[in-house]
């Protein structure tokens, strides 16, 4: 886990880094050929399950771009199906549920997730870490609001109407759903963090269906409690999610609770408002994320980079930035354009910082 002078663990921690860091979200992924080449004819979650393979999906941005971290290989619903819920990842549809979690009876079938259902996940983040060398791995998992959507809707949905309407007209149920879910996320990023990853992420994929208000009452304590599983742990951790502007005070210290050290700032908010947000809702200054639309690796070249330095100098009136797109890369992407967009930003001068995120 040690990992010198990583300028990703020197932003994370408030410290003072000589580049603006870069890695993207799904940069392992349909967008590399190489992974196109090794995932042939493996269905997704198999993928997840083989650790060598695991080892050379997670490995494969990092030798081709030179970003500055990598993020386990895995999908938010791998700990769901290690605690043997019955679903695939359906190519072009997502997770699907074979049976969807509606009543009181069909949460009694989730258990909690337990270190000894990891091991095909823990022997691949070994793997991962022995080849990385001063690279920091980033352990990431899905937030228990997100997990909670894809099993009371059966899968993806565009308008989480069930989601919504378990959580209002059953919190009782809602409430015990998700603080299975939040100890099921934590184990699996704690298991992450004692194999070795130097940091975590909590992807909120689909909270941003929620008001401010519902997000607080419903939500907010079960992601404090995902990502209170490594507080002891020393790993910084990031939270994000998409579509989520209006909750970004309120994701900066979830519940009230001070978990958060970096916060994932999507492409519709300025990374300067979103770092003011953050300050807002955690009291203290946190470092950001992001925040690149993705569209615009499809763009041409010099909009393109216009629109990375527009980031950059946003990001240089933070308290400290980690450079990524507002969400993840689409599988269209050029690898090219992505290695264009990591130059870019490796070359630029970050603005200076003394230690502790003074700059507002």
């Amino acid at each position: 886990m040690l990992t010198g002078k990583s300028p990703y663990l020197q932003v994370c921690r408030g410290l003072p880094a000589d580049r603006v860091p870069v890695w993207f979200m799904r940069q392992a992924g349909r967008s590399l050929p190489e992974y196109r080449a090794v995932r042939a004819g493996v269905p997704m979650l198999e993928s997840c399950r083989r650790p060598e393979l695991v080892t050379e999906i997670t490995l494969q941005p990092v030798r081709r771009y030179g970003v500055d971290a990598a993020i386990f290989y895995s999908d938010i619903v791998v700990p769901l199906a290690a605690v043997g819920l019955d679903l695939d990842i359906v190519p072009g549809t997502g997770p699907v549920i074979a049976e969807p979690v509606r009543t009181r009876a069909d949460l009694e079938r989730i258990p909690e997730l337990h270190p000894d259902q990891l091991t095909h996940v823990t022997d691949a983040v070994r793997m991962i870490v022995a080849e990385l060398g001063d690279t920091p791995l980033i352990g990431f998992a899905g937030a228990p609001f997100t997990l909670a959507s894809y099993l009371v809707e059966g899968g993806p949905s565009r308008d989480l109407h069930r989601t919504k309407a378990m959580a209002h007209g059953d919190p009782d149920l809602w409430h015990a759903l998700l603080r299975r879910l939040a100890q099921i996320s934590g184990a699996f990023l704690r298991a992450q963090v004692e194999a070795g990853a130097s940091a975590v992420q909590l992807f909120d994929s689909w909270v941003g269906a929620l008001p401010a208000d519902g997000y607080r009452g419903l939500v907010a304590p079960h992601s404090a409690a995902a990502l209170a599983a490594v507080a002891d742990l020393d790993v910084p951790r990031t939270h994000f999610g998409t579509g989520t502007g209006e909750l970004l005070a309120d994701m900066a210290a979830p519940a009230g609770v001070d978990c958060v050290d970096v916060l994932g700032v999507d492409f519709r908010v300025p990374l300067d408002e979103g770092a003011r947000r953050a300050r807002a809702g955690a009291g203290r200054a946190l470092a950001v994320q992001g925040n690149l639309d993705p569209a615009l690796l499809l763009a041409p070249a010099d909009v393109l980079v216009r629109a990375v330095r527009e980031v950059l100098a946003a990001g240089d009136r933070t308290p400290g930035h980690v450079f990524n797109l507002g969400h993840g890369v689409p599988p269209g992407a050029d690898p090219g354009v992505l290695q264009r967009v990591v130059d870019e930003v490796h070359a630029w001068t970050p603005a200076r910082r003394e230690v502790g995120h003074p700059v507002a």
